[in-house]
């Protein structure tokens, strides 16, 4: 009996080391597989990479007598780049995609936090020396509808539709001159840009919406009555930088500036986006993100966000 025990103990251990060595072996050929295409997509001149985030915040209070409301927000986003180097030729494209909601416990309507969907390109061919001819695209938009909140004469919460999908849409495109010592620091001139800016004609239609008066040229992100798109030429300049603040902490800046020839020329459109990223481990981290615009046509003052949370992230 005690042979056969030992027998079936021997086998058994056999078999788990077969076992463990066959996963193993597995694992090695998955990531000798992965390697071999990346390094393919890489002598090819392609490199791809990307993160996607998971931003959450919740509060809850029970008998709490300094006061507090539960509460509940999530706040989704996609960072991925893909470009391409060759020779004396780069192409870089970059996805910025968010969306957040927050939920509070004594309001009728959930309200977004972020909503952001961008794509940046940039095409180039070496000059002389990091100096490269240019030419790149830029749109922005949302994903859903936008609202004003406000009461009505009981006091209920009511809101009015403000802004939607593609309205506004901005694309923003010329030929220029790009600078690049690395893949951290980028510069983009573009002497000769074209911005349109796309709206739905329903709010540049009739009555204006928000004051009940007849509609007036430009009041709507600069449309003109009864119009879907505004066009200007201008100066364009972008700046992308990327540092690392301290170990597994970084930060990308991003400013985008526009002054259009066209009209009011002084007043230059700016865009400035800043991203902290302070890592806990590989999938944990706090994400800091931030975004003042100022454009006129918008709105007379500066816009501000900003969302803060612990992020969930996963790379790609």
């Amino acid at each position: 009996m005690r042979k056969l025990t030992l027998l079936l103990f021997i086998l058994a251990n056999f078999t788990f080391v077969q076992a463990q060595n066959s996963e193993k072996e597995l694992i090695q050929n998955t990531e000798k597989a992965v390697k071999k295409i990346n390094d393919t997509i890489e002598d090819e001149g392609w490199k791809a990479k990307g993160t996607v985030s998971l931003l959450l915040n919740q509060s809850s209070f029970n008998n709490w007598i300094a006061g507090g409301e539960d509460s509940f927000s999530g706040t989704l986003g996609i960072n991925y780049d893909f470009n391409y180097k060759k020779d004396d030729v780069t192409w870089d494209n970059k996805i910025l995609a968010s969306y957040g909601l927050l939920q509070t416990k004594n309001t009728d309507f959930g309200k977004k936090t972020d909503d952001r969907l961008e794509f940046n390109s940039i095409v180039g061919k070496r000059a002389f020396g990091e100096w490269y001819y240019s030419f790149f695209l830029n749109f922005r938009t949302q994903f859903t509808t936008g609202y004003i909140y406000g009461q009505d004469a009981n006091g209920k919460e009511i809101r009015t539709e403000q802004t939607k999908f593609m309205s506004p849409g901005y694309l923003t495109t010329g030929p220029g001159i790009y600078w690049s010592k690395d893949e951290n620091l980028k510069i983009n001139f573009a002497p000769l840009t074209s911005k349109f800016t796309f709206v739905d004609n329903a709010y540049t239609s009739g009555i204006d919406r928000f004051t009940g008066l007849p509609y007036v040229d430009g009041d709507y992100f600069g449309v003109d009555e009864g119009k879907t798109m505004r066009y200007e030429l201008g100066f364009y300049a972008s700046v992308y930088y990327k540092l690392a603040i301290m170990t597994n902490v970084t930060a990308e800046n991003t400013l985008n500036l526009y002054s259009n020839y066209l009209e009011d020329p002084q007043n230059v459109d700016i865009n400035y986006s800043l991203n902290i990223i302070m890592k806990v481990n590989k999938f944990l981290s706090a994400n800091l993100a931030f975004q003042a615009i100022y454009d006129d046509n918008a709105f007379q003052g500066l816009q501000t966000r900003e969302v803060f949370g612990l992020g969930v992230n996963f790379g790609f």
